[in-house]
């Protein structure tokens, strides 16, 4: 196991990696040559995707910037556990720094608590993600990579009953545009990373004030529980400023996830032969989880992704159909170039704004 414990920290990573690896469920039943062609296919579908991506977006991207692996569950468990104890580093040595000596981080929280529910939350995602582009792993300057999960990816398209290699290239569509979009925009990594970074750097270490933060989430994670909010728990501990550094977050996660969907249906038709029937069942089976899935989605945050697929593609494609892509293209030219959360919603307003189009 990857030791990731090393400095100051709010998790016991390796603690959580345990902890998944004893509640991750199964993936479907596959015999070995089942597994291998998955595999196969899966890496295949990546490397063929790039040049439809590129083509598409009229982006230009190094070809195997950014290195694509196929994983299990586990695997993706580990992988998110290394990125995790990345992207809250900077959170736990502002604690170390800013709590009074002898005392433990988070008022006495046991970082192993928090690590088996950490571990808890990842076994419960390794059986929903399809694919993810981690923008900050760095493997020897090869920034980035793009992890397919090819259980999870078997499963769906057992479960929606679609071409097996139709589907395993619809995914790799979408997860080869973040791949293209991170490693053609030069800025676009660190500019998350420092956006991050403010927002955690606007935290509230004081362990009186977050518990009394946490205490007034109580009421809403009831509330939420019972469908009368879709507040996230991050949404619920949040600050007045990382509120607006989370207003900006959710324009940039919005537009990327967009950009993704209009792309895999823009490409969809000439390498997916049955892309209509994929994404008829695929939407279908979003929206169609029961009341206490839906409860868990909305707390994780995981809603709120829905809503950017929906809202980011309407901006993207209604930029495109008054200006073209390479209209759209100038979103990339630099972060003031960026929709805010409010102009996802409203397109004519970014156009005004970025290109002077008056419309």
């Amino acid at each position: 196991m990857t030791r990731l414990n090393d400095g100051p920290q709010l998790v016991d990573w390796d603690t959580a990696v345990a902890v998944a690896g004893r509640l991750v469920r199964p993936g479907p039943a596959v015999t070995q040559q089942e597994a291998r062609a998955a595999v196969a296919d899966l890496r295949q579908g990546a490397a063929d995707a790039e040049g439809h991506v590129r083509s598409f977006t009229h982006l230009t991207a190094s070809s195997g910037s950014a290195p694509v692996i196929v994983v299990d569950r586990p695997g993706w468990v580990q992988a998110n556990a290394n990125a995790f104890a990345v992207v809250l580093e900077p959170l736990a040595q502002l604690i170390a720094e800013r709590r009074e000596p002898g005392k433990a981080p988070m008022g006495g929280i046991s970082t192993r608590v928090a690590g088996a529910q950490v571990g808890a939350l990842l076994a419960y995602l390794s059986g929903r993600v399809l694919g993810q582009f981690d923008p900050f792993h760095d493997d020897a300057g090869r920034l980035g990579r793009l992890m397919l999960v090819a259980p999870n990816i078997v499963a769906i398209e057992r479960e929606l009953s679609v071409d097996p290699a139709d589907f395993r290239m619809w995914v790799c569509l979408h997860e080869e545009t973040h791949r293209v979009q991170f490693t053609a925009v030069e800025w676009l990594r660190e500019h998350l990373r420092g956006q991050i970074h403010a927002f955690v750097a606007e935290t509230e270490v004081d362990p009186e004030a977050l518990a009394t933060r946490l205490r007034e989430a109580v009421g809403a994670v009831v509330s939420s529980l019972r469908g009368n909010t879709d507040a996230s728990l991050v949404e619920l501990v949040q600050t007045p400023k990382q509120r607006e550094i989370l207003d900006h977050l959710t324009g940039l996660m919005s537009l990327l996830e967009g950009h993704a969907e209009f792309v895999m249906d823009g490409v969809g038709p000439e390498v997916v032969p049955s892309v209509a029937d994929i994404r008829r069942k695929f939407t279908r089976r979003r929206a169609g989880t029961g009341p206490i899935d839906q409860a868990v989605r909305r707390l994780l945050g995981l809603e709120l992704k829905m809503k950017q697929y929906r809202d980011g593609s309407a901006f993207v494609r209604a930029v495109v159909d008054k200006v073209g892509v390479d209209g759209l293209n100038q979103v990339w030219s630099s972060p003031d170039a960026l929709p805010a959360q409010a102009e996802i919603s409203d397109p004519k307003a970014w156009m005004s704004r970025v290109l002077s189009t008056c419309v």
